[in-house]
């Protein structure tokens, strides 16, 4: 199974599915939820329907994916979601309706999340938040990931410039690698020093 559900004390993440596509909506048409993530918050269900199946419906289509479904265990209902690219970056990008925000649920998947990397043998993972949003960088460092680096660059597809800090994690024996696609693809880059 290429997305294998798991369990942890509260949470339970697994696949969503098009039952699920109110749960999506209601994720992903929250301005607030969205405000630092790439794309627009969704204007309709039919807009859902087609970001679940290209978000989705095309990874579990792959090998080997790892975009969840965050559900409490007492109803099995999306709140939220924990993805990790597949892709050289093993990029974990996170969301939750806000108000499930505050009590540990994301940090709690995305540990689950990592264990099942592990297993797998992934060597390492990826994270980026805008500056302006600290509050994404806490739950990496709760996560164990460390500040490697700053960046910036235009985000589509909002178009909008912006700086990005950059956490890694190596699940692997290399604890010094560093992912430097991000800082050799921006023309600014830069270490801060305060973090």
């Amino acid at each position: 199974m290429n997305t294998p559900t798991l369990e942890t004390k509260r949470l339970i993440l697994r696949k969503f599915i098009e039952n699920d596509l109110k749960a999506l909506y209601k994720i992903y048409s929250d301005k607030e939820v969205n405000t630092f993530l790439p794309w627009f918050p969704l204007k309709t269900i039919e807009e859902a329907k087609m970001f679940y199946e290209n978000q989705f419906v095309s990874k579990y289509n792959q090998k080997i994916a790892y975009n969840y479904a965050v559900c409490l265990k007492k109803d099995n209902f999306p709140i939220g979601y924990v993805n990790v690219s597949t892709e050289d970056s093993y990029d974990l990008g996170y969301g939750l309706c806000k108000e499930f925000w505050h009590q540990g649920i994301i940090t709690e998947a995305s540990r689950a999340v990592i264990d099942q990397l592990k297993k797998d043998e992934i060597p390492y993972i990826t994270a980026t938040h805008d500056i302006n949003n600290p509050r994404s960088g806490e739950v990496m460092k709760k996560l164990g990931m460390k500040y490697q680096y700053s960046y910036k660059e235009q985000w589509q597809p909002k178009d909008i410039l912006v700086t990005f800090r950059m956490y890694q994690l190596n699940l692997d024996e290399h604890k010094d690698r560093v992912y430097k696609k991000y800082w050799n693809n921006s023309n600014v880059h830069f270490v801060e020093t305060n973090i």
